[in-house]
């Protein structure tokens, strides 16, 4: 669970234009009067949160019914921030069976990146992104084919100050393979970046680190989860981010902001410690934006930063303080689309921990499943997908081993005239214009037989053809 422990030098001003537009004073709970992001419908409330649970369990208590009835009673997301590869798949589809038999929208937030919130309260992730590439196929597998929105790594762009420029490079390459992978999985998941809030980086830097990382296979961005900005100010600033994606050639996004603790005074910066905030405009895809997708309460209301309490942890004072003295919710929420007229499958929420489903007896694939057909003899085959913009582009690519495993490869691309390599991670690349050979660091060199690996680059002038060649060693 994310923590707002690096929020003092998070808070930074920056350009006024980034977020210029009135701020909400007070609560913002009105619903808008029409839907006009991409989605539609009604987000899925989980039956065994921890704010659920704790209601259940404590029905004397004075708190009790604030908290029931303006944070129990609302859609939240349900965090997948263990590192199980063995059993994320069963857990993830557990949940998602229970979304689809009540009809209705679940929100997944990964946060699994490795190296997670810089060594802070929240720290933890998989140990190395090969890893953090398997724990991301299980749970890609577990998505069903029903629409799923997926909030992919809390701070993971926003946050990049302990690492280096390669492993900057490195962890956008596994967003944007995680993206992708996550898609693949199920073509109706809704995913959506990193784009820190509106008082952290500006708008520009925040279009150059989520073009970076793969925004053109997402559906667009999320903000205000680390943090208490109101809904305008967040507002302001995805259009901006829209906008500076809209110059680089990166078309169609839309944002999705956190309103689950922004409906008060902005206060002190940790939500441990101050009683003046509350809970912001309760979660919809009605948002009456064309650019908003979703208004979402992404951090559950009542589970704690890491400053007075361990993070993520549910604490009944800090949810009564949230709640208390705001409006109910509204008291009916009319579906958006026509219900389907298919069975919904039976399966039952989950009350307890997750499924104790016995593992698979093969270890998964280290990678996402390839795009295209494996080579059908032994050796080694590759493929590039380019995301070109004025001036520059990025590239990755897929190495697949064919019927038997590889020890090590090399793909060598041709590069356009005038084409230059400014960067390269996963691999070591010989040359920077014309033909160039990449060939596998050491953690990458062995791929299973049908499995893939992938590396990228990125260089100014225009982008290569799908053609490479891989030859195995």
């Amino acid at each position: 669970m994310p923590t707002l422990s690096s929020l003092r030098r998070r808070s930074a001003a920056i350009s006024v234009a980034a977020v210029a537009g009135a701020t909400a004073i007070g609560v913002c709970l009105a619903v808008g009067s029409a839907s006009a992001g991409t989605l539609s419908g009604s987000l899925y409330r989980d039956p065994s949160s921890a704010v659920v649970r704790w209601v259940a369990a404590n029905p004397g208590d004075s708190r009790t019914a604030v908290i029931r009835d303006k944070i129990a009673s609302q859609p939240q997301a349900r965090w997948f921030a263990n590192f199980n590869p063995s059993t994320v798949q069963s857990e993830v589809s557990g949940f998602i069976g229970a979304a689809n038999a009540a009809q209705q929208i679940p929100v997944l937030a990964v946060y699994e990146i490795t190296n997670r919130d810089c060594g802070g309260a929240s720290a933890g992730g998989a140990p190395d992104l090969n890893q953090y590439q398997t724990w991301v196929s299980n749970f890609a597998r577990g998505l069903g084919n029903q629409t799923v929105i997926i909030i992919l790594e809390t701070d993971s762009l926003a946050l990049l100050t302990c690492l280096s420029s390669a492993e900057i490079s490195a962890r956008n390459q596994a967003i944007s393979t995680a993206t992708q992978t996550i898609k693949s999985g199920n073509s109706n998941a809704k995913v959506y970046l990193d784009a820190g809030h509106s008082t952290w980086n500006s708008a520009g830097e925040t279009a150059n680190r989520l073009r970076a990382a793969g925004v053109q296979y997402a559906d667009g961005f999320f903000s205000n989860v680390s943090n208490y900005n109101s809904t305008s100010n967040e507002a302001n600033f995805g259009r901006a981010v829209i906008s500076a994606l809209n110059g680089m050639g990166i078309s169609g996004k839309r944002q999705v902001i956190d309103t689950s603790r922004n409906g008060g005074a902005s206060g002190d910066w940790c939500g441990d410690d101050n009683t003046d905030r509350r809970i912001g405009q309760y979660p919809t895809t009605n948002t009456g934006d064309s650019n908003i997708d979703a208004y979402l309460w992404v951090k559950p209301p009542g589970e704690a930063d890491g400053c007075r309490y361990t993070a993520g942890s549910f604490q009944p004072d800090l949810a009564y303080s949230l709640a208390n003295g705001v409006p109910n919710p509204p008291t009916t929420a009319p579906p958006t689309t026509v219900p389907p007229t298919t069975v919904p499958p039976t399966t039952t929420p989950p009350t307890t921990a997750p499924p104790t489903t016995t593992p698979p007896t093969t270890a998964p694939p280290t990678t996402a499943p390839p795009t295209t057909p494996p080579p059908t003899g032994n050796g080694c085959s590759a493929s590039v997908a380019v995301n070109q913009w004025s001036g520059g582009f990025t590239a990755s690519v897929t190495v697949t081993a064919g019927a038997a495993a590889i020890n090590g490869w090399t793909v060598t691309i041709t590069l356009p005239g005038g084409a230059a390599v400014t960067s390269v991670w996963n691999a070591q690349a010989a040359g920077t214009s014309g033909t160039v050979r990449y060939t596998n660091v050491s953690y990458n060199g062995q791929v299973g037989a049908r499995q893939s690996t992938n590396f990228g680059f990125q260089g100014t002038g225009t982008g290569p053809s799908a053609t490479a060649t891989c030859a195995a060693s």
